[in-house]
């Protein structure tokens, strides 16, 4: 075996955990496909002398060049998790959800809360490494701070105020804030089975659409939105604030795997649209949150 040959088989056997962190930095498998083919080019030119730590060296390098992608992302929103929205079935059952490898199952385990990557948009590019980087994957903060270009003081109050942010639900610049008040009281009249307190939150024309494995619907009027609503509320399930494409929602989850994403969409102080994603395979392999 060449030299470069060898070279090339140890990257190969890192490359599994460094797509790993570029999908969790980077919420696409498409982006953390070409960081990581980055990473690779960058060592086969500088070759593998004076690398004493190859792991540690290409996360140092993988760090870099996901922060360099969301810094060039600039203010374009991006969609998390490259969802599509859709809501909970009404004869969904959490026995029928699918179960998660075990990387996924060690990510749900996070104490950040199941919403992690579904608000991921919320940091800075320098929180969502920074987070990423110690918090999932364990990495010192000296490391981080070489790969953001700062102190390791700095890195730390990066971490910890991504970690606020991600655990809140709150978003960095107050995008959707506004309309949390609202969503918050729809949800609580949902887990009472409060009829009467859903139709004071909903606007009289609230449109709900729902996708998910079984195909979509669309429910219109506060009436329908409100019976179908009350579903939510099943035993066991739990609701997470989240931001999903800037706007207020929840992540439900049964059993802590998540099983729907439900953004809304807030005017004059009432929910004028909902929209939701429910596929939880789908959702069990990328929001450990989101999430996490």
């Amino acid at each position: 075996m060449t030299e470069e040959d060898q070279l090339a088989a140890e990257f190969e056997a890192q490359r599994p955990y460094l797509h790993a962190v570029a999908y969790r930095v980077l919420g696409s498998h498409s982006d953390a496909d070409d960081a990581v083919q980055e990473a690779w080019l960058r060592l086969a030119r500088t070759g593998a002398d004076g690398i004493d730590d190859l792991r540690g060296w290409l996360t140092t390098v993988t760090g870099r060049i996901c922060l360099d992608l969301l810094r060039r992302r600039g203010t374009r929103r991006e969609q998390p998790l490259e969802l599509d929205i859709g809501v909970l079935p009404l004869d969904a059952d959490a026995d029928a959800i699918a179960r998660i490898d075990p990387e996924e199952e060690a990510v749900l385990a996070e104490s950040v809360g199941l919403a992690l990557y579904v608000v991921m948009d919320a940091l800075t590019p320098a929180e969502r490494v920074s987070f990423v980087l110690h918090d999932v994957f364990e990495v010192p903060f000296d490391a981080i701070a070489a790969v953001l270009g700062r102190s390791t003081p700095a890195a730390k109050m990066l971490a910890s105020r991504a970690r606020g942010r991600l655990r809140s639900g709150a978003p960095a610049s107050g995008s959707g804030a506004a309309g949390r008040d609202v969503v918050d009281a729809f949800l609580a009249a949902a887990g009472r089975g409060d009829v009467a307190g859903l139709l004071a939150v909903l606007a009289p024309d609230v449109e709900l659409r729902a996708h998910g494995p079984g195909g979509s619907v669309v429910v219109r009027g506060a009436g329908e939105v409100a019976a179908q609503a009350r579903r939510f509320a099943r035993p066991g399930a739990t609701g997470h604030p989240v931001l999903v494409d800037g706007l207020p929602g929840v992540l439900i989850t049964v059993g802590g795997r998540p099983v729907t994403v439900l953004a809304f969409t807030v005017a004059d102080g009432a929910v004028t649209a909902i929209s939701g994603l429910t596929d939880p395979a789908r959702l069990g392999r990328i929001v450990p949150s989101w999430v996490a």
